[in-house]
């Protein structure tokens, strides 16, 4: 669970991000304004009308208003006026619903891609303790609720706070006791938010929370929905996925119980103050002291008064979400950089660094565990060379790869390449093929420009010999066939060389397999094998690996 911040530490955040969209913040606030402005312009027209209508014009400031703009006591200029308000008022609420599509998306894809790329580049060893399914939670729903947040419900907060002013500056120019009557629901509404704002905070913060669980539920029962399959487990995995739900219902009745008895006090006071206004008007009306377009700009005034009042009840949850919405963003923010992406490099002008690979008296455990995987290790991958590493699972072969990737940190001893120590900013030279179908939606040609993005074709074509993927070119689409997630559409021995092929293009010197012909046959395997030697003569590679054929093909071998 995302640990609670202050507020001051929260608003920095904010005021930080809020500099990307300033100005749809700005166009908001000013469409805003105008149409307060132009809804206060209309009561006085109204309440001009009908005392027109009435015989009533002429008295107070809005006969000197009228006679200024030229309507006097005609009713047809009164008309026409009440027209070009309602246009105005039109023409605001379709421009500001434009702004709202147009940069509104633009706002969310922005943020969405910041948080999105940081996260690739932060340190990988962090990034693993989250689930994907609560990432891909905060990435999605938590960014569209703070952008929100910067984009409408600020700029619709200065907006109320605005049309309060302007509506009880109207009033009072009328009438000074009837408008502060009606203002002084105000207090109630700060003295009550107060005595839940904590609680409803911390139901929120556990609604979302919930949330991502039940999303992670998801998106991992359908990524390993063959397994559930094939045991026959897919009623167990829904009866799980009901228990996370019936949480979160539970949890959602009580923070809505919880916000619908303050909303029901509140409604309490606001229809109070729309009766004293209601009787206070027909009382005064029939006793002559105002007159019948008076009544009805002060029932309106009332709305206008109470409305904005209203809304800042429902600000707050709005902003204890939106507050623990950045809470869940900050916490990916803290994650830290690894050093290629904590300092500014230009790898693509640096040279890549071609030495022995060292690993010096090397231990490492994973986290709090105090069981070392690998104890004062070390083994030396001298340059050109190729080594099969074997070893029972568990015996340290991912660690080992992790390690030399600098994906990971040795608590004891040193990697280095040559005389330079293995960090992120020596992992330009190294080309990992992992275990298992690791290709991305899209084309194949998609895939394997990952490795290098301007390869040509003749090159796409190239490696897919060296990988025995000639099989591509016979495919009614070549390049261009589409593999869908995880490769689908393909088997496993042709998503497996496809991306052997991929990670060649990246000519980098040094080569690292993990178990990546795992799913092909022993005699495809034995020509991928000899393909990838001649191919990469004076490269160092190793292949981790559990086949004694590729044994033959390497100058050692490390036993773990």
């Amino acid at each position: 669970m995302a640990r609670i911040q202050s507020y001051g530490k929260i608003a920095k955040w904010l005021l930080r991000h809020s500099r990307y969209y300033r100005l749809q913040m700005v166009l908001n606030i000013v469409l805003g304004i105008g149409f307060v402005v132009s809804s206060l312009a209309f009561v006085w027209a109204t309440k001009w009308t009908i005392d027109i209508a009435t015989g009533a014009a002429g008295q107070g400031r809005g006969g000197a208003i009228a006679a200024a703009l030229g309507t006097g006591n005609n009713l047809n200029a009164a008309i026409v006026l009440l027209v070009i308000i309602m246009l105005i008022q039109i023409a605001l609420g379709f421009t500001s619903k434009w702004v709202r599509a147009v940069l509104g998306v633009k706002a969310q894809n922005t943020m969405q891609q910041r948080i999105f790329t940081r996260l690739l580049m932060c340190d990988w060893s962090h990034v693993r303790k989250y689930h994907t399914g609560d990432v891909l939670n905060r990435v999605m729903q938590d960014v569209n609720v703070v952008v929100n947040l910067l984009t409408e419900d600020i700029p619709s907060l200065l907006t109320t706070v605005f049309q309060l002013v302007g509506a009880f500056t109207f009033m009072y120019l009328m009438d000074k006791r009837l408008a502060v009557i009606v203002l002084c629901i105000a207090p109630i509404f700060a003295i009550f938010s107060k005595l839940y704002i904590r609680k409803l905070r911390g139901l929120t913060h556990e609604v979302r929370e919930m949330e991502s669980g039940v999303q992670s539920s998801i998106q991992e029962s359908l990524q390993h929905s063959l397994v559930i399959k094939t045991l026959e487990k897919v009623g167990y995995v829904t009866d799980r996925l009901t228990t996370n739900q019936t949480a979160l219902r539970k949890k959602v009745v009580e923070k809505t119980w919880y916000g619908s008895i303050s909303q029901l006090v509140m409604n309490g006071g606001f229809s109070l103050g729309y009766l004293v206004t209601f009787v206070w008007g027909v009382k005064n009306l029939q006793a002559g002291i105002i007159t019948y377009g008076a009544l009805t700009a002060f029932v309106q005034l009332v709305g206008q008064i109470q409305a904005p009042v209203r809304t800042l009840t429902r600000f707050v949850p709005v902003f204890i979400s939106a507050f623990t919405a950045s809470e869940r963003l900050m916490e990916l923010e803290e994650i830290p950089l690894e050093e290629l992406n904590s300092q500014p490099q230009n790898t693509d002008t640096e040279p890549i660094t071609h030495e022995d690979l060292v690993l010096e008296n090397v231990g490492y455990h994973y986290d709090d565990d105090t069981e070392y995987v690998l104890k004062d290790f070390s083994y030396t991958f001298p340059k050109g060379s190729s080594t099969a590493i074997v070893g029972e699972t568990g015996a340290g072969k991912t660690t080992l790869i992790r390690l030399l990737l600098a994906l990971i940190r040795p608590t004891e001893g040193k990697v280095r390449l040559g005389d330079e120590e293995i960090t992120a900013l020596t992992r330009r030279a190294f080309t990992y093929v992992p275990q298992g179908n690791t290709l991305l939606s899209g084309t194949i040609r998609d895939n394997l420009r990952m490795g290098r993005p301007d390869a040509t074709d003749a090159e796409l074509y190239e490696v897919l010999h060296v990988a025995c993927a000639d099989f591509v070119e016979k495919l009614p689409k070549g390049l261009d066939t589409v593999c869908v997630e995880m490769g689908g559409g393909l088997s496993e021995g042709q998503a497996q060389r496809i991306c052997i092929a991929r990670a060649l293009l990246r000519r980098c010197p040094i080569l690292l397999f993990d178990e990546s012909t795992s799913a092909l046959d022993e005699q495809t395997e034995q020509t991928v094998v000899e393909r990838i030697t001649a191919f990469a003569k004076g490269y160092t590679t190793i292949f981790v690996t559990h086949r004694p054929a590729i044994l033959a093909h390497c100058s050692q071998v490390l036993k773990l």
